[in-house]
């Protein structure tokens, strides 16, 4: 490892690109401190244990929500106004025929700019108003706009940043962000645990540690396995002559990740399910359905453990489709003259279909039983995870992204880095 990092060093474009990753990260964590103005924290953290929902938003932030700092929102706003424009160009005619012109990836790009700012204020007004954390009584209406103004801005400055990551630094600006609060929580969680350890003297609590360290070190084994993990398909590319030069006439092979969904079905499915329990705590918080849901869908309990993986398995299968068409895909391979071996005409559509359906079930119930874990951990075995699985794979995912990316610049500079040396694989 010792000698990877050397020769990351010893280029001097790469070494630019960590040194300016590495600041914007430490600007984007220094103005996660910062406290937001107009916002009463003590009343927010009162009513934040019982909103599953705000827990994952607190999750990708680092803290900073909890805490209602700038960056409250963190880059969460973002990643819902691209899922929604995703969603939008598939739906609309439109849309759709713009993301087909030169220069319309741009232009939704800037309109999805201008709905994360506008999302992003209208869900710190409207989740710091329902906990009750804005400052009326001191400061009126005012205090809408500051709480407003200001979480949207650290939204726009956490988006720029993760804009002039990708652009001027190493990996995905918007990933390695989450991966920053998402590592700050894990970091927390441990020392926590070391600290209740240390202090109680007990032996349960030296095993939850052990439990902690032990389970975070197998799930992060299992999911860079499964990570890296693809199904080659098979191409015979056939000769065509242009002009005094003959192309193709070799055999390849198409690859498709084991798991190319990655965290999003994780994600919506704790969305979707904390949805309804934090609206009626926001609304009633001692009405009947809100006693009911708290008592039935709380985090641990086998009913949430069933749904959860259902809707894990259903959101796997939905984004899987409009992320690859088996159709486009067997056109694409057609108009680059390559052929699967044994398979003509439809019969590609078909074999790519049934190829991506096993690998989607594969996928689904993976991330489903993942998802599990920590809490069969907490059920049977007594040990409290301070970690989601999505957190485990976000974290693995953005880590090997980044190696690739930093592989990728070497090789072009004739250097080669094996990721056995760097300790994921």
């Amino acid at each position: 490892m010792v000698e990877s990092i050397r020769k990351m060093w010893k280029i001097p474009e790469l070494r630019r690109k960590i040194i300016y990753t590495f600041l914007m990260l430490l600007l984007y964590r220094l103005v996660s401190v910062i406290p937001a103005p107009g916002v009463d924290v003590n009343s927010i953290n009162s009513d934040l244990k019982n909103l599953p929902l705000l827990d994952l938003v607190n999750m990708m932030t680092g803290n900073a929500f909890s805490q209602m700092t700038l960056m409250a929102m963190g880059i969460t706003p973002y990643i819902n106004a691209s899922i929604i424009m995703q969603l939008l160009t598939i739906a609309i005619p439109a849309l759709e025929r713009l993301s087909k012109e030169e220069d319309g990836r741009q232009k939704i790009n800037r309109i999805t700019r201008y709905v994360t700012v506008g999302l992003a204020a209208l869900q710190a007004i409207g989740l710091v108003r329902g906990l009750g954390g804005i400052d009326t009584a001191r400061l009126g209406w005012l205090a809408y706009v500051l709480v407003g103004v200001s979480m949207a801005g650290g939204t726009a400055l956490a988006m720029w940043i993760g804009e002039r990551v990708t652009e001027k630094g190493v990996g995905n600006g918007v990933s390695l962000l989450i991966f920053v609060g998402i590592i700050s929580n894990l970091f927390n969680g441990i020392v926590s645990g070391f600290s209740t350890a240390v202090t109680q003297g007990t032996t349960s609590g030296w095993v939850n540690v052990i439990g902690i360290i032990v389970t975070a070190i197998i799930m992060t084994v299992v999911v860079t396995f499964v990570e890296l993990g693809e199904r080659r398909i098979p191409l015979q590319i056939s000769k065509q002559v242009k002009g005094r030069r003959v192309y193709g006439g070799q055999s390849t092979h198409m690859s498709l990740k084991v798991v190319s969904v990655g965290v999003l079905p994780l994600i919506f499915a704790y969305s979707f399910l904390a949805f309804p329990g934090t609206i009626a705590q926001l609304i009633n918080p001692n009405g009947g359905f809100t006693m009911w849901w708290n008592r039935t869908m709380y985090t641990g309990s086998v009913w949430y453990m069933i749904v959860s993986a259902l809707l894990i398995i259903a959101f796997t299968f939905f984004y899987s489709s409009i992320s690859f068409d088996p159709k486009q895909q067997a056109e694409q391979l057609q108009q680059q003259g390559a052929v699967i071996p044994g398979q003509r005409g439809k019969n590609v559509r078909q074999y790519l279909q049934n190829i991506v359906g096993r690998l989607n079930l594969f996928a689904a119930l993976f991330l489903a039983v993942l998802a599990a874990v920590p809490t069969l951990l907490l059920r049977l075995a007594g040990v409290s995870v301070p970690f989601a699985a999505s957190s485990i794979l976000i974290a693995v995912s953005v880590s090997l992204e980044t190696i690739r990316t930093i592989q990728g610049e070497m090789s072009v500079r004739g250097i080669d880095m094996d990721m056995d040396n760097i300790g994921f694989m």
